[in-house]
């Protein structure tokens, strides 16, 4: 270690040498953007759907112990799943599944029911840890053995992965590289995709960047032993999804959404995924895809050699 990060260890943020801040800005950061002249087929907008089957995992990664955090979680892969690919399958629509290895074994038959429905499985962590709390060597085998678990269960091997609680590390994006990932879907710098760069440098990784504004938990997640009680009207929460919608729409972009099954697949919320599903396709020059098919098509528009190829 640089007698300039030695330093930086025992200082506060604003006593920093200029190249300890540099080098955390830069350590991964948004590269060129990857927004193709056009969509496929001559498509306006793109939308990509994604859901997080988190589950049990939820509780588990706390060490919990609760029983009725955990059934909460089952409701996921026990009514929720089922009730959204029900609906997926009534608008053909494709979707991004992203799971943790352990919520796959628990329910191994929702990961094979998602990839037999033609949805993509992504990668989702090992039990829904938190990145950034890890060494490199314990975060590089939890997210191999991961890939391997998904491959064992639905007989297809992830291509794209999103990082539990979107915890991105400063070893995450290295690991990728390393499984050669075609993209990650965990990071906020841009609601267009874009290629990642690591310490400055190109990566070949696509990214397909996520926001909390167009995700469904921090409007209506629960839990009563913590504040954590942000109930929301899921009008409300399907007014500020259309606005994001038309706004991408006016301007030719992406629409991205991720989404919850034991939060969007409850009855009283699975009108909010119908109600941007029906009118996404009213628009009619709309193209759905999942995220791998997404980033594909981006790297191939841009003329990226992706490390996955």
């Amino acid at each position: 270690m640089s007698e300039t990060k030695k330093q930086a260890e025992v200082s506060e943020p604003w006593l920093w040498p200029d190249e300890v801040w540099w080098s955390r800005v830069d350590k991964v950061r948004a590269g060129r953007s990857l927004r193709p002249a056009k969509w496929k087929n001559g498509a306006r907008m793109a939308v990509a759907l994604s859901f997080d089957a988190d589950h049990e995992t939820f509780e588990l990664r706390n060490g919990g112990i609760s029983i009725g955090r955990m059934s909460q979680g089952q409701y996921g892969p026990r009514s929720g799943m089922p009730r959204i690919l029900k609906l997926l399958e009534k608008y053909a629509v494709p979707a991004s599944v992203f799971m943790p290895a352990v919520s796959a074994m628990i329910n191994a038959d929702e990961a094979r029911a998602v990839v037999a429905s033609g949805h993509e499985l992504g990668m989702h962590s090992w039990i829904h840890e938190f990145n950034s709390r890890l060494d490199e060597a314990t975060e590089r085998d939890l997210a191999l053995r991961a890939a391997d678990v998904l491959e064992r269960i639905s007989g297809v091997r992830p291509v794209g992965m999103r990082t539990a609680s979107w915890d991105f590390s400063p070893h995450t994006l290295k690991i990728a590289r390393e499984m050669n990932l075609l993209y990650d879907s965990s990071l906020m710098a841009d609601e267009e995709p874009y290629e990642l760069l690591e310490d400055g440098e190109p990566t070949g990784i696509v990214e397909i960047p996520v926001e909390w504004i167009r995700d469904d938990a921090p409007y209506v997640a629960m839990d009563r032993m913590t504040g954590a009680r942000p109930y929301s009207s899921p009008s409300m929460v399907l007014d500020i999804f259309q606005r994001e919608l038309e706004v991408a729409y006016e301007e030719g972009g992406l629409f991205q959404l991720t989404l919850h099954p034991h939060h969007i697949g409850h009855r009283s919320r699975i009108f909010i995924l119908e109600e941007i599903i029906r009118q996404a396709q009213a628009k009619g020059d709309v193209w759905f895809a999942t995220h791998a098919e997404l980033a594909a098509y981006c790297a191939s528009e841009a003329g990226l050699k992706t490390l996955h190829q």
